[in-house]
This record gives structure tokens, sequence and C-alpha cells, in this order.
């Protein structure tokens, strides 16, 4: 009798609720995400207590080797950070510039490409934003943002942005490639006379002299024009525009000038000097190398990371491996004043289509490149700021305590035109390395050059 009277109690009670508009059941069937869904047959999943917080609770970040941008410690120390302060967890991926190209394509191809994406306008805006897979991020810069970016450098802006309008890449740190000399050497050959070491520049008369006193003392190679390949050619093509003031791109960056007759003449030169090699079993690092072990007396492929760390060896700043001291310069040019290529880093985000992904990828392209996080993660990537400010924070002194780095921002000045975004950039620099080869192995150089530089503007349409 007890246990009738407690049913009929029950009934009575959902029967009032119901009388009530209290159904606690929806009136509608909900169908779960695609990946929850279960077998029809299967007990059905019990509902959450809580609605599920909006936005996207974990984001991909894939980034080439950029300062310790490559390095998983203090990526993880970053990444931390930032889902501490925002909820978002960060599963990273470390790309190499060996094989990043190919795994990123692989992923474009495989419809699996990564949230976040760290490199430079080359790749972002050039390639993949030209191409359609990444989202413009022009609603990302108000009139602020813009006015601290182009008061360090309007170049930036500039390359991060498409021919179309749309803004590829938000930009974290830029620097000045340059080269670099053995001083010691240098000095022992009774060279360092044309080297003005107060303002790292020399010019194309004082580089020719120096070569020839080092090579009359040495009576060997003191400085290799590398083509192997593409890797470090910033280094050989700055070395050839500016020794007589040539272009590689006009202006507008729609064709390859490099038929100019300024950068034949440096050519011809450069293969007329005793002591310059034109070496095709030599790529970029592999000259850095020589250089580090003082094989070469000089080195066309540099910069403040190699600077600070040489050869990332870790056996001192700014010595090679036995301890001679390295000196950093600006490529010589008839005046002294040389253009320098420079080198910009920061994000580009994959259209995946999920918006709150995209959404959430903002938030961390935010959070790195402007507040007051953006100190640590310009420190990461042993660079300089591209802006002086982000969001309060003063970025102009996050190198006042580096003697090196203060002595590199002298270089900053001579930043050239970024005409790496120019259409065909990859095949470019592979028309480049092989013309080299060529003018190397005693080929007709004007004829060669002419050759190249017309394949690449077919390739470029």
């Amino acid at each position: 009798m007890k246990k009738f009277l407690a049913l009929l109690l029950a009934m009575t009670m959902v029967m009032a609720l119901v009388a009530c508009g209290g159904d606690p059941k929806p009136t509608e069937p909900t169908t779960p995400p695609a990946d929850t869904q279960q077998p029809a047959d299967a007990d059905p999943a019990p509902a959450d207590p809580e609605p599920a917080p909006a936005g996207a609770s974990e984001i991909t970040l894939w980034t080439y080797p950029i300062g310790d941008w490559g390095t998983e410690a203090t990526v993880k120390t970053l990444t931390d950070a930032f889902t501490a302060e925002t909820g978002i967890a960060v599963k990273v991926e470390y790309l190499a510039y060996a094989d990043g190209d190919d795994k990123v394509n692989t992923a474009i191809t495989a419809k699996s490409t990564p949230d976040l994406i760290m490199e430079g306008p080359e790749r972002l805006v050039a390639n993949w934003g030209a191409n359609g897979y990444l989202v413009d991020l022009k609603d990302m810069f108000d009139d602020t943002d813009m006015a601290e970016i182009n008061a360090v450098n309007e170049g930036v802006m500039n390359a991060c942005t498409h021919t179309n309008g749309a803004i590829y890449e938000y930009p974290l740190v830029m620097t000045a490639h340059c080269m670099a000399v053995n001083l010691d050497a240098f000095k022992e050959a009774g060279a360092d006379q044309y080297l003005n070491l107060d303002t790292h520049t020399w010019t194309t008369d004082d580089f020719i002299k120096a070569v020839e006193a080092l090579y009359s003392h040495y009576n060997a190679t003191v400085g290799a024009v590398f083509c192997a390949g593409q890797g470090g050619d910033q280094g050989t093509r700055a070395l050839v525009n500016n020794l007589y003031g040539g272009t590689f791109t006009n202006a507008e960056h729609t064709q390859y000038t490099w038929d100019d007759p300024l950068n034949i003449q440096a050519l011809e030169q450069l293969k007329s000097m005793n002591g310059i090699e034109f070496d095709a079993s030599l790529a970029g690092g592999d000259e850095i190398a020589k250089f580090y072990q003082g094989a070469l007396k000089m080195a066309f492929c540099w910069n403040i990371a190699q600077q600070l760390d040489p050869n990332g060896a870790k056996t001192g700043a700014e010595k090679t491996v036995t301890g001679e001291q390295i000196a950093f310069m600006s490529f010589p040019s008839q005046d002294g004043n040389s253009k320098l290529q420079g080198g910009i880093w920061g994000f580009g985000i994959f259209d995946n289509g999920d918006q709150a992904r995209i959404d959430a990828a903002k938030q961390f392209i935010k959070f790195m490149c402007d507040s007051a996080h953006t100190v640590d993660a310009v420190q990461a990537a042993r660079y300089f700021a591209v802006r002086n400010s982000a969001e309060g924070t003063d970025l102009s002194t996050i190198w006042a305590d580096n003697a090196i780095m203060n002595e590199y921002t002298k270089l900053m000045p001579f930043l050239g035109d970024y005409y790496q975004v120019t259409t065909g950039w990859a095949g470019a620099r592979t028309e480049w390395w092989n013309m080299l080869q060529e003018v190397g192995a005693g080929n007709d150089i004007a004829q060669s050059v002419a050759n190249h530089v017309a394949a690449a503007n077919t390739a470029a349409g």
C-alpha cells in the first residue's frame, strides 16, 4: 500500500508540471556533433549539466625555426601563458626549412592545415595567401596599430599586404641580413683599413682592395659565392645588387630585373677576382660553417642570430671556433649606403572554415604581437620588434641591456625593398642559383643572366 501511494504521488507531481508548462524535455530532438554521434542502438549519452563554453578550446600552430620560436621549451612558456589567460590550448609543430614547405603543401592537399603558421611574407603573402589559403587579417589593424608599425618601417605593412589589398601576415619581428668578416684575419692581412667599423659599412673599392690584400696574404679563397641551392641566397643577391647598384625586381614587384647591366657588371667583377670563388658545392649554411671554422675570411650569409650565436655552436658570441673576432658588415656599395635584404616574420591564419578557431587564432596573434606579452614573444625570436609600442607597452628598449643587439641596430636604417613578395618567387630563386652555377662554370655571363631572368619572368606570368 505504501509503494502504491508513493507512485500515485509521483504521477500527480509530473502532471502538475506539465500543466504549468514545465516539461523538462525539449519539444524538438537535438543532434550531437558528428564526432559525438552514437549508433541508434546505443544507450543515450547523459546530458551535459552546463552548456559548453563558446569558442574553440584548442588551436594548432606550426612554426619555422625563427630564433627560439623553433625551441620547444621556449615556445611552451609562451603558449602556456596564453592558455592561462584565455583557456585556449595550443598544439605546436616545429618545421624545418629543409622540408617545412613540403609538409605545409601536403597538409593543404589533405585539407589538414594548422590554424596558425609563423613565417615571412614570401610564404604567407606571395604563396599561401596569394593562392587563397589564408584569412585576410585586415580587420585586426586599427589606426594605432598601423601608426606604431609604420613609425619603425613603412615597408613592413607593404610586405604583409597582397596586391589584392588583403593582409595575410600579422608581423612580429624583423631584421636586416648582412655579411660578416673575420676581423683578426683582416688585421693580419692589413685589410682592416678598408672597413668602417663605426658604421659597419664599406665601399665597393674598399671591398675589392680588401679581397686583394687577403688573397695576397693567405693565397686561398677568402669568400665564396655559394650556389648549391637556394639556402641563404639573400646573401648572394644582396652582394650582386649592391656592388654597383643593380636591382632584383621592379618597384611594383611584377618583374625580375637581375639582367640589369649593373648586376652583370657585378658578376663580371666577382668572377674576375682572385680570392672569390663561385662554389656550387655550398649553400648558405655550408658557407657559414666554413667561415666559422676559419676556412673563409668573410661570409655573405649573416644576420643578428649568427652574430649572437655563430653557427649555432654556443661557443661564444661574435667568435669563430678558434676564438677569432667576427665583425658584421653591410654589403659593399659604391657610396657605402647599401640596401640590405630584410627579414620579416609573423603569423598567418589558414582558412579552415571554422570561425571559432579563426577567432581563437586571432586572439593568439594579438596576445603575442600586440599586448604586454609582446616583449617575451620578440625576445624569443631574437630579432627586432616591428612596432615601437604594443597596447601601451614600450618595445623600443627591449634590447637595451644587450650591447650586440644595440650595435646591430645601426644596420636597420639600411633595410631595402622587400621584393620577396614578387609573383613566382619560388621559381625565381631556383633560376638565380642555377644562373650563379653557370657563371662559376665559365659560361657567358650576360647570356646566362638573360636566359634565367627570362625563365623567371615567364613563370611569374
